[in-house]
């Protein structure tokens, strides 16, 4: 569900207060607000946003370059990729520039008459959104942007059409215009707001990128393949089941769920001491999930914690828990009882059922005696691990996510202990 927004006017308060006000002309008039925020063609003095870091102003000015670079509003030798690549590694090595990058791309985007530049500029939104969040203090004016383009298609046309006519009233016949087309030349931009608005749910508490590589040539294109193909990580079940259809269409289970499972036990997960509690390295996990993005495993791997680390991440991370949020209340009212606790797995949706037994199979191979003797990780700690990839507690006072954390080891405990998973063989 979608929170309702800030409203228009918190909107117009928070640009007053943060907006770095431009001024113009030999008397050095200060630039409305709406000026401010309205598609620019030319370039920008000092930064949108108000700072005093030297540096930040700087960029500033030569990233608003490189986004008109972007959208086709300035030539540029670049081709688009390599104008992304060096956008984005520009905001994730310099935390200042993020907000920047966003405000540039809102004033981009604002009563822009050229449908093709402003697709580019959501297009670039989306891309940022794979690497880093805004600040907390801008994320809820950048929502309240994203939300009223939900479905604006209709009125986009519309005002891109009032401004063209407006812009040809005041221009001779003979000027060269600017390329106006308000058909179709791609994506409606509805399309890609709620792409950014899911995204940005998402990167606002994951926090985008980690590791200590920075962002590379193919994760520019998977973050912009993934706005119309979604990927395998952050979709439900059923959109992740539709999308191996043609190339596993006799599967019942995730492709990914599976592979990287298999992984796991292909390079002796099961008597690697740590597995799932000792992280695989950020930078090679990284690298794995663009590949199995593109439905393949790449026959290199040697450390299982790194098909591990991807493996919690994929449950991590899917749109709705493995266990959906209605059941939240009865696996945590029923984590002493072994029978209970069963008996919520079987009211569980068809899919999500399969999903989380294949997962209980899969831990009840590392809960054996023999394999946790390497492991060091017993039942106990196979829970702690794992169960908060599983279930996710939607509260927001700290007393209540402690006391329910307890309770969600608990529940998934009973269930690798108690749960009758071996009709699950014959499934894989």
């Amino acid at each position: 569900t979608l929170r309702k927004p800030i409203s228009q006017s918190s909107m117009a308060d928070w640009a007053s207060k943060n907006l770095n006000m431009h001024t113009q002309g030999i008397f050095r008039r200060r630039i409305s607000i709406s000026n401010m925020l309205s598609w620019n063609g030319g370039s920008i003095k000092k930064p949108m946003l108000i700072t005093s870091n030297r540096t930040i102003k700087k960029e500033a000015c030569e990233m608003f370059k490189l986004v008109q670079s972007y959208m086709g509003d300035r030539q540029t030798r670049m081709d688009r990729n390599h104008v992304a690549l060096v956008t984005v590694t520009k905001c994730w090595s310099m935390q200042g520039l993020r907000d920047e990058l966003y405000i540039q791309l809102i004033r981009q985007t604002t009563d822009n008459m050229c449908y093709r530049s402003l697709a580019s500029g959501w297009e670039l939104m989306a891309i940022s959104l794979a690497f880093f969040s805004p600040s907390p203090k801008f994320q809820s004016y950048l929502e309240g942007y994203i939300y009223r383009h939900l479905d604006s298609d209709e009125n986009i046309a519309q005002r891109i059409k009032e401004l063209v006519d407006l812009k040809n009233k005041k221009i001779t016949k003979s000027r060269k215009k600017r390329k106006q087309n308000t058909e179709d030349e791609g994506l409606p931009i509805s399309t890609y707001a709620k792409y950014c608005y899911r995204k940005l749910q998402k990167v606002a508490v994951t926090g985008g990128k980690k590791g200590l590589r920075k962002p590379t040539v193919e994760e520019i294109t998977h973050a912009r393949n993934a706005i119309i193909t979604p990927s395998l990580f952050g979709s439900s079940l059923e959109e992740i089941m539709l999308r191996q259809q043609d190339m596993y269409p006799g599967n019942k289970l995730p492709w990914v769920q599976t592979q990287l499972s298999q992984q796991v036990l292909a390079l002796g997960g099961e008597q690697t001491e740590g597995i799932f509690r000792i992280p695989g390295d950020i930078d090679e996990v990284n690298a794995l999930k663009l590949q199995v993005d593109q439905w393949r495993i790449p026959s290199s791997l040697s450390d299982p914690n790194i098909p591990a680390s991807l493996l919690k991440l994929w449950y991590r991370e899917l749109e709705e828990p493995v266990i959906p949020q209605q059941f939240y209340k009865e696996c945590i009212s029923n984590y002493e009882n072994p029978d209970a606790a069963v008996a919520v797995v079987q009211l569980l949706p068809e899919l999500n059922r399969l999903v989380l037994c294949y997962l209980i199979h899969f831990l009840q191979i590392f809960a054996q005696p023999s394999n946790v003797g390497r492991t060091k990780m017993d039942v106990n700690n196979l829970a702690m691990v794992m169960a908060p990839n599983c279930l996710r507690c939607q509260s927001d006072d700290p007393r209540v996510i402690f006391e329910n954390t307890r309770k969600e080891m608990s529940f998934l405990r009973m269930l690798i202990v108690h749960l009758d998973t071996s009709f699950i063989k014959g499934l894989v």
